[in-house]
């Protein structure tokens, strides 16, 4: 029996990109670190929130490429000689992805309280009757 892939059914002309967006959001996950939150504030306005404690704004980098939202996290070595007898705030390096939607914009980032948060706005989609002409051919 032959599988027929999502993006190759014959009813869904050009979607053929949804399956390829599937399995990159499916190797995105980056386990639990760090916890993050989703957050629908109003129709098309979202906010991911990040726990990011212990990272200053310079330790973060934020890039969007191909609708691909990844946020990176890396704190400087440590200089000092500092003992410590217990050590529970994970201060490791970590990458962080999102796919986002087509139309979906980031309006930009914030730090309160050790959270990142990264607001994004989504565009009303335009609703589009065209009457397509018959040519003789």
């Amino acid at each position: 029996m032959t599988k027929v892939s999502f993006g190759a059914h014959p009813f869904l002309l050009g979607f053929d990109q949804l399956e390829r967006l599937v399995e990159r959001t499916a190797k995105t996950d980056a386990g639990g670190y760090p916890p993050y939150n989703i957050e629908q504030s109003a129709a098309n306005e979202y906010r991911i929130t990040l726990a990011v404690a212990g990272f200053s704004e310079g330790d973060l980098a934020i890039t969007l490429e191909d609708r691909q939202l990844v946020v990176r996290g890396r704190m400087p070595e440590e200089t000092g000689e500092r003992v410590f007898l217990h050590r529970g705030i994970a201060g490791r390096q970590f990458q962080r992805s999102f796919v986002l939607a087509d139309g979906v914009e980031v309006c930009g980032a914030s730090m309160e309280n050790g959270l990142l948060h990264i607001e994004l706005t989504r565009a009303e989609p335009e609703s589009v009757v065209q009457t397509i002409q018959i040519r003789k051919g």
